[in-house]
């Protein structure tokens, strides 16, 4: 009969059908508006009354088999393609996996913020300014006018005649004092600028934090508590320090504070220049000049200041020989600090 024949040539190709694609034109071929099975069920028409009920049934049923064979063998086809695609994804779990290096602080923000906290412990509020500032605020409102030869040491970046890249976190001091009756006791950190040429010692950008205290009855002896309580806490109870006699416009009297060379431990090297003892601030009592300047009677109220480079602190207290390694970011020197 010549639809089992075409049944029976169906399910061949079918079995037989490499892909999905494959396995489409054959059901377009068998099942489709043309297709063969198809076709004979438009013989209908042909075939004698009484024969018809039985033709069409053989038909139905010739197409609802090459159907379930067609579902079967997509079914597999599928499952086949997913096999295929997940061995062709799959990841050896057994290999060892790529070890990823830990995060850490780069050496000058632990250094901020240690010394952040030792501030805030002996009571100081943290207060941050501008780093674009007023000539004002930068210099004449802390005694250092125009024409003054204090200004050719801050060898300044200047944006205009009026205004300056920072050269030192003062101006935030000076900010406060207008802003704020005393009594005041803050620090200062920041990013601060002077047009130095950049060796070992010195960078056109450097961070600075600097410290102001203005209240009733302050003396030298207060300032000298204050900083070497600050140094014992940072650099250890051991650590020797001493005061020089200094000299900066915005204090008087002034002084230059060392302390036990950490790369040598004050036997004397290089570093030190064979003292045992390096610089690390400055620092002095508030001239009553800048006082007075920002509306401070300096007959009721008196203070001190104290200023240091956190790039120095965290030099000397690691003992980092240069002070480029702070900024280039290789990765062999910032590993040590994790």
């Amino acid at each position: 009969m010549l639809l089992d024949s075409i049944v029976q040539k169906a399910l061949s190709d079918i079995v037989g059908a490499p892909d999905i694609t494959a396995l489409n034109e054959t059901r377009v071929k068998y099942l489709g508006k043309k297709g063969e099975i198809t076709l004979q069920m438009k013989q209908v028409a042909n075939i004698s009354p009484e024969k018809r009920p039985a033709f069409g049934k053989d038909v139905n049923m010739a197409r609802a088999n090459v159907e379930q064979a067609l579902k079967v063998k997509r079914d597999e086809l599928e499952a086949l393609d997913n096999r295929r695609r997940l061995e062709k994804e799959k990841i050896d779990i057994t290999l060892p996996g790529r070890s990823a290096l830990p995060g850490a602080l780069h050496p000058l923000t632990k250094v901020y913020y240690e010394l952040r906290d030792i501030f805030l412990g002996m009571g100081f509020d943290v207060v941050e300014g501008p780093e674009v500032e007023f000539d004002k605020y930068n210099f004449e409102m802390l005694n250092i006018p125009k024409e003054h030869p204090a200004r050719d040491a801050q060898d300044t970046f200047y944006v205009s005649d009026d205004v300056v890249l920072r050269t030192h976190t003062s101006p935030v001091q000076i900010r406060t004092m207008l802003e704020q009756k005393p009594p005041i006791r803050i620090v200062c950190p920041g990013r601060v600028y002077r047009h130095d040429d950049v060796d070992a010692t010195h960078s056109p950008v450097f961070m600075q934090l600097e410290g102001l205290v203005v209240d009733k009855n302050i003396r030298f002896s207060d300032l000298k508590g204050a900083i070497e309580a600050f140094l014992k806490s940072y650099y250890g109870e051991d650590v020797k320090t001493k005061f020089r006699p200094g000299f900066f416009p915005f204090t008087e009297p002034s002084a230059e504070v060392d302390v036990t060379c950490a790369a040598c431990g004050g036997d004397g090297c290089s570093a030190c220049k064979r003292t045992g003892m390096i610089e690390v601030l400055g620092c002095g009592l508030v001239n009553p000049v800048v006082l007075e300047n920002c509306g401070i009677d300096p007959r009721e109220y008196s203070g001190f200041a104290f200023g240091m480079g956190i790039d120095r602190l965290a030099n000397t207290k690691y003992a980092i020989p240069d002070i480029r390694l702070l900024y280039e970011n290789d990765i062999r020197f910032l590993r040590q600090f994790i």
